[in-house]
């Protein structure tokens, strides 16, 4: 699987220790008056360490690794005390990571252990990238204002593929819409038509570089995630097309078989 995780530079690390302490999973350790990453199922490639150290040395890449293991990672960290703890799961807490976090409490509570408290976390990411969730405009008594302003749809963020965490808590039974990016463009009521009720990822297969990750993306959101529904929404242009061409291929990745409802936006803004 390809997933996002550390990598280190030799030439620049001087052995310092500052990432040890920044990484409570156990990921990293000295050898060799080197930091070293010991196991890819500890690293979870949220970064924490990347803020710890004095040198630059560590960075975030997506590469073949094994997947994540929060049970392990925990097997770990309850050697190393109630401190250490309370790091981990501020950090998942932190990151939005809400099912890991989920997992290493009931695995404290499955070991007789009681869950520590911990500093309520604080942004540690850039906003533009942090994940959120809004309610839906159901919820409100009107979807449009008195100054005939629209509501909008949007029910999470970011919505750009490169952006999305596979491991997102909003993508679990969601009603997944996979859209071009021209199309909200192209489409004047694409918020109440396609939007609505819907968790939204957004690419361009055209200009969009790198397609062989997008297909290992969403092949581990599908291996991940049971849907409720999967529609996808794109233009008419030839190039566009590529767009089901990508969600085609996470499936037969991630050994999947879903149904798909396909829409095809006119340049005029016409649904063909």
């Amino acid at each position: 699987m390809k997933r996002q995780i550390i990598t280190i530079d030799e030439k620049l690390c001087n052995g310092c220790g500052a990432c040890i302490t920044g990484c409570p999973e156990g990921a990293l350790q000295i050898i060799d008056d080197k930091a070293r990453l010991i196991s890819d199922l500890f690293c979870d490639g949220l970064g924490a360490c990347i803020g710890t150290c004095p040198e630059g040395a560590i960075t975030i890449e997506e590469r073949e690794a094994e997947p994540y293991d929060e049970r392990k990672v925990m097997a770990n960290i309850i050697l190393q005390g109630e401190n250490t703890i309370k790091a981990h799961l501020k950090h998942l807490a932190e990151h939005g990571e809400n099912t890991f976090l989920k997992i290493a409490k009931e695995y404290l509570t499955e070991k007789g252990l009681e869950v520590p408290q911990y500093e309520e976390p604080k942004s540690c990411s850039c906003p533009g990238t942090s994940a959120k969730t809004f309610s839906g405009s159901e919820t409100k008594a009107s979807p449009n204002h008195v100054d005939g302003t629209i509501e909008s749809e949007l029910r999470q963020w970011p919505v750009q593929l490169h952006l999305i965490n596979p491991n997102a808590d909003y993508l679990e039974n969601a009603d997944l819409l996979i859209s071009a990016d021209c199309v909200p463009y192209a489409y004047g009521d694409y918020h109440r038509k396609f939007l609505k009720g819907k968790v939204v990822i957004t690419l361009c297969p055209k200009l969009d570089k790198d397609i062989d990750r997008y297909i290992d993306k969403l092949a581990q959101i599908f291996t991940l995630h049971p849907l409720k529904s999967l529609s996808i929404v794109r233009m008419e242009v030839p190039c566009c097309g590529g767009t089901e061409y990508i969600v085609q291929k996470a499936m037969e990745q991630a050994g999947k078989v879903i149904f798909t409802k396909v829409y095809v936006v006119s340049m005029d803004g016409r649904i063909l």
